[in-house]
């Protein structure tokens, strides 16, 4: 069976994914700068301000709202070492409650807070993050770093979570294999696969753990 060939920004079968978070990938950066081929322009370089929301009992759920919509992906599985993840909801606000009680809040696994309309505005909706106990709305600012390794989707990104800056650097692609060649290329073999909801967690102190080189 052929291989399926990466494309940047469109769409593939669900993909697997190495990504780390430290403070200092800057010679894994280089290699991956000069192995890359071309990619187009629109991911040379690329800016964006999100919101996340954490569930102190939920990892298996990742929340995100940029511009007003809300993506919620979900665990797949684990192999080799790489996580699988795939989109499990979209929405826009407005945001209608029946959403809410069916599709959001279930994937935050908490107790579900006291909906009295039937639809709620962005600010409306932080107000119940910021109020219930088991949540936590996070500022994550990215300036990400697109290439193409072996025929995987890479990057390479400073994030500030919360205003704390950390660097990120990736690998994502449907074939394992590429990715393992790609990671042993850049030097990245043995450094810590973690998804950006664990990071997240780690920096704002919901997990006791430190980043894959602090």
């Amino acid at each position: 069976m052929s291989k399926e060939e990466m494309k940047i920004g469109e769409i593939s079968k669900p993909r697997f994914e190495f990504r780390s978070f430290g403070q200092d990938f800057d010679e894994a950066h280089f290699r991956m700068a000069r192995l890359s081929m071309p990619v187009p322009e629109k991911v040379w370089e690329r800016y964006s301000e999100e919101i996340y929301i954490l569930s102190r009992t939920n990892d298996i759920n990742n929340t995100k709202i940029r511009d007003g919509k809300m993506d919620i992906k979900t665990f797949v599985q684990s192999k080799d070492g790489l996580e699988q993840w795939n989109p499990l909801m979209k929405g826009e606000f407005p945001m209608k409650a029946s959403v809410l009680k069916e599709e959001v809040f279930p994937a935050f696994k908490v107790e579900m807070p006291n909906l009295t309309k039937d639809v709620y505005t962005y600010e409306e909706f932080m107000g119940i993050i910021k109020k219930h106990p088991d949540l936590q709305a996070v500022r994550v600012n990215k300036e990400r770093y697109g290439y193409m390794v072996n025929n995987t989707i890479c990057e390479y990104g400073l994030v500030w979570i919360n205003g704390a800056l950390v660097v990120t650097i990736n690998s994502e692609s449907t074939e394992i294999e590429d990715i393992k060649k790609t990671i042993k290329d850049v030097g990245l073999e043995g450094v810590e696969n973690i998804n950006y909801l664990q990071a997240i967690k780690r920096v704002v102190g919901m997990i006791d753990k430190p980043l894959a080189n602090e």
